[in-house]
């Protein structure tokens, strides 16, 4: 069995920035970026990571406001370009970032497996990984950037109506017919949950953001263009506690409770969408790396992205529950490339 110099486990922009870096420095990288399947998309682990979730990029830096249609056109296959939404000329969107990252990591010759990895041998050396299609393959360095997915409230009735008009991802769903110029809701206080309903804006005839506190807990700009929106209707000191609907119809409304009084009260919305944070990928992991309370993988060295095994490091979302930013992310990538590189290195690899 041939081993492999590094691989990296994940595709997002951690793991592209990662494997960026790893192909400059001549190691050869393999990118095992996720399956395409229905559990997949369900828990929104498809490949390329939760950007490629994301509508417009306004922070990313390199991307002011400009065409970058022409580049698209010729930069990637036409099946894949005839998918995303044209460019919008405001900064990039999170499809074409996530998609320019993976050309350029290929360019360089990362060599990419659609296919996921379900287990891992950090005991042993070099590792094992094993992949959902039932390939085994072996490498001396690692780099862990699986991130984090989005979450859900749990309740049945939420279960119940996934892809009939319950979702947690607004560019994923938001155009679809169903929700066009009808009653929206979006239930979260953070960035995330005004960033969607944000975008839910421009279909629906009013987006409604649940949130059980009386404030928002997301950043004062985001606020203020929350309040800007006339579209927009917060709910205060509410959560939902059912969603309403029917066989034929889907979601039709919900059921709200106040937080302050326990009173209850239903809501007209054909959609639902929830924007209530993330839980880290690690569950593959199955004890091989020591990780956070949370879930998260602990980062073991300061300012470093060593993991609790030598060899193997971690990068992005699955590492950070704190910043949880497309450039942070990608910035402990680059990190994770170096770390690998030189410990190589120091190893005699």
């Amino acid at each position: 069995m041939a081993t492999e110099k590094v691989v990296i486990i994940g595709s997002g922009p951690a793991g592209w920035a990662a494997a960026i870096y790893t192909a400059r420095a001549e190691l050869q990288p393999l990118v095992f970026e996720g399956a395409i399947t229905e559990t997949n998309r369900m828990s929104g682990t498809l490949p390329l990571g939760q950007l490629n979730l994301t509508t417009e990029v306004e922070n990313y830096p390199g991307f002011p406001a400009g065409d970058l249609e022409q580049y698209l056109d010729h930069a990637m296959p036409r099946p894949v370009r005839e998918l995303m939404p044209p460019h919008s000329r405001h900064g990039v969107s999170g499809p074409e970032l996530m998609e320019l990252m993976r050309q350029q990591a290929r360019n360089f010759g990362t060599r990419i497996l659609t296919d996921d990895i379900v287990a891992v041998e950090f005991g042993r050396h070099p590792f094992r990984l094993h992949t959902l299609g039932g390939q085994t393959v072996q490498a001396k360095a690692v780099i862990v950037a699986t991130g984090a997915r989005a979450n859900y409230l749990g309740l049945a009735s939420e279960d119940a109506f996934k892809n009939r008009g319950v979702s947690a991802c607004a560019v994923c769903d938001g155009a679809l017919p169903r929700f066009r110029g009808k009653p929206l809701i979006v239930v979260g206080g953070g960035d995330s949950a005004v960033e969607e309903a944000t975008y839910l804006s421009k279909f629906a005839s009013k987006v409604q953001l649940v949130h059980r506190r009386d404030q928002l807990r997301a950043s004062k700009i985001m606020a203020e263009r929350m309040h800007a929106n006339r579209k927009i209707q917060p709910v205060w000191n509410h959560e939902l506690t059912e969603v309403v609907g029917t066989e034929s119809d889907g979601v039709t409304g919900a059921l709200l409770t106040n937080t302050v009084d326990g009173t209850t009260r239903q809501i007209d919305a054909t959609g639902i969408f929830l924007a209530i944070g993330h839980t880290p990928n690690t569950s593959f992991l199955k004890g091989q790396l020591k990780l956070t309370p949370k879930n998260y993988i602990e980062w073991t060295v300061p300012f470093r992205t060593n993991t609790s095994v030598d060899g193997v490091f971690a990068a992005g979302d699955v590492a950070d529950d704190y910043y949880r930013q497309a450039i942070t992310a990608a910035g402990s990538g680059c990190q994770s490339a170096l770390d690998a590189e030189r410990w190589l290195t120091h190893h005699g690899h």
